[in-house]
């Protein structure tokens, strides 16, 4: 409405004034001698500027009031003073040109706001486009650098800086940013692209640079990636992979697995001699292994069956340990619990039990069988930090902790420093803990192990 009324008062305007120019004109004419003045012309000017900005008909309405004007004072003219029939030949071509004025106008000014209405359109498109981009740059995992064509800084988005550990200026050398960079750009300059290897300036990580031409002014394009990630992912899928084999060599094994287990069993329940007993335990002793072995692996087909709800911790943990108590008759004595009774997170119920069950049981096996040797604490993460937002599980022990030239591998598959262990458990744990948009990592000894895992709050 708002709109609406607001053209409304711009036409009325603009006709007041247009009829206001044509009756001041023909006046004016009138008074000079009429149409042979000349100043019949100048209302084309007007007629023409109202066809550029006026709406609709009210073009043609303008013309043929300038035409009815003109007509009107040679009419007059004509029956008063006695004027000559001759000059109302050129007074009807003036008219008529009015009208091809007002109308060629008109059509002028309807390509003129077609294109600005284009150029608006298009102009917040290139708007929308820019900012798209200027995101996608802004999280892309790789870093990009635009280095002028005397290798200064241009652009850059904030993973170089993350990758290369330094903070950028618009202007810096090439030798500032990595010293390799700036001997591959010394060189003679190459039209194809070129990959060379590169150290962040901390030297904590391994990268690749790809060197691309740019622009035809010689700009460098340099795109830069963390090899350590890219070698994590190559990890992760070969893990998946090899995830998905052993869990089909697992269904193969379990069932001459079984027949092997009972086949013992009968054997143990005959009277033989002391030899065979003890071949017989040995036998079901590397059964149970293999079968915990295959257990374990098949767990790992699971993860991604995730079936989150909200879990209180308090009565999930007493729960928990009410069951591990089956196992363990002094948990309550070593086990103490360190949590709020608001807390709630948001998880899968059977994975956290796998998950605790796993850590738990491994502090237990390791710490030194004191009262209180196993600490399980809940708590909010801190802010600041990486588990801002979120919840905190610590499970800690007394015991030795874990060695340190195990603590890069200790989440690895069938890594373990327990003679019945398969060396799954951690793995498994963090690949539910992953499942379950959670984390799972092992701080430092203090003095014994320090896990400790990150979920996500509740959704009440």
């Amino acid at each position: 409405m708002n709109r609406g009324s607001g053209f409304g008062n711009f036409d009325l305007r603009l006709t007041l004034q247009v009829l206001a120019d044509i009756l001041a004109l023909t006046l004016l004419m009138y008074a000079s001698g009429g149409y042979r003045s000349g100043l019949a012309f100048m209302m084309l000017i007007v007629l023409a500027a109202a066809g550029l900005i006026g709406q609709g008909r009210l073009v043609v309405f303008y013309a043929a009031a300038a035409a009815l004007a003109v007509l009107v004072e040679q009419s007059y003219r004509f029956l008063l003073l006695r004027g000559d029939t001759s000059d109302f030949v050129p007074v009807a071509i003036t008219s008529a040109g009015f009208f091809a004025v007002a109308l060629i106008s008109r059509l002028v000014g309807q390509r003129v706001m077609a294109n600005e209405a284009l150029a608006v359109r298009r102009g917040a498109e290139l708007k929308d486009q820019m900012r798209i981009n200027e995101r996608v740059i802004r999280d892309m995992q790789d870093g990009a650098l635009v280095l002028d064509p005397t290798g200064r800084l241009r652009l850059w988005n904030p993973r170089a800086e993350a990758l290369l550990g330094m903070r950028f200026e618009a202007g810096i050398a090439v030798d500032q940013i990595a010293t390799g960079l700036q001997s591959e750009l010394a060189g003679p300059h190459l039209a194809a692209e070129r990959t060379l290897p590169l150290r962040s300036n901390d030297g904590v990580r391994e990268l690749s640079a790809r060197i691309v031409p740019a622009s035809e002014r010689g700009d460098v394009l340099v795109y830069v990636e963390d090899l350590g990630r890219v070698q994590e992912q190559a990890r992760e899928l070969k893990l998946a992979a090899l995830g998905r084999l052993t869990a089909n060599i697992a269904h193969e094994i379990r069932n001459p697995l079984s027949s092997i287990t009972h086949a013992a069993e009968l054997l143990r329940e005959e009277k033989r001699a002391e030899t065979q007993i003890r071949l017989t335990r040995i036998i079901n002793d590397n059964a149970q292994r293999i079968e915990r072995l295959v257990r374990d692996v098949l767990e790992l087909g699971r993860r991604d069956r995730v079936q989150p709800e909200d879990i209180r911790l308090v009565g999930f943990i007493n729960g928990f340990l009410d069951e591990l108590a089956l196992q363990h008759d002094d948990v309550a004595a070593r086990v103490a619990v360190d949590c709020p009774v608001d807390l709630a997170i948001r998880c899968d119920r059977i994975h956290l039990g796998q998950i605790l069950g796993n850590l738990v049981g491994n502090a237990l096996r390791y710490c030194t069988n004191q009262p209180g040797a196993v600490k399980l604490q809940a708590l909010p993460g801190a802010p600041h930090t990486a588990a801002a937002g979120r919840i905190e599980m610590h499970i800690i022990d007394d015991g030795g902790g874990v060695p340190d030239t195990l603590r890069g591998q200790i989440f690895e598959p069938f890594v373990t420093t327990h003679s019945q262990g398969t060396g799954l458990g951690l793995y498994i744990a963090r690949e539910l803990a992953a499942a379950n948009k959670g984390e799972l990592e092992l701080l430092d000894n203090a003095p014994g192990a320090h896990f400790r895992l990150i979920f996500q709050p509740a959704d009440e």
